[in-house]
């Protein structure tokens, strides 16, 4: 399974993806830009992050709208072992650029905080 997104400044997004949620860049072949093409991060098992420049998403997606900025369509969810965990993630996360939207805080259902990163995608980072 391949999850995409679409991003606005490949090497701002590899940076990211590496230095906030610790991603692992997937491929060997490289871009003229340096960067593995195309620009995937695993995510676990059998599933990939790819992250697309918007021009190309755009060409994917032909009459079909994409949200726009600050629009989210999706919240993509992190689970870590501990609230510790979540606070280290989250800070992490916004020294590396994100924006956060939500504190690190206790609800019913999970201790969590949510950011947007630097492409204004919604994350979620939660544990029990």
């Amino acid at each position: 399974m391949i999850i995409s997104l679409p991003i606005a400044d490949r090497p701002r997004s590899y940076a990211f993806y590496q230095e906030a949620l610790g991603l692992k860049p997937v491929g060997d072949e490289l871009h003229e830009d340096g960067l593995p093409e195309p620009l995937q991060f695993a995510l676990g098992e059998g599933v990939n992050l790819m992250l697309i420049p918007t021009g190309g998403f755009g060409w994917v997606l032909g009459d079909q709208p994409a949200a726009p900025p600050g629009q989210s369509e999706c919240i993509l969810s992190l689970h870590v072992d501990s609230t510790d965990a979540v606070d280290a993630l989250a800070a992490k996360a916004v020294a590396a650029g994100a924006v956060q939207v939500t504190a690190p805080t206790r609800k019913p259902w999970a201790y969590l905080a949510t950011f947007t990163d630097p492409d204004g995608h919604l994350w979620m980072v939660e544990t029990a």
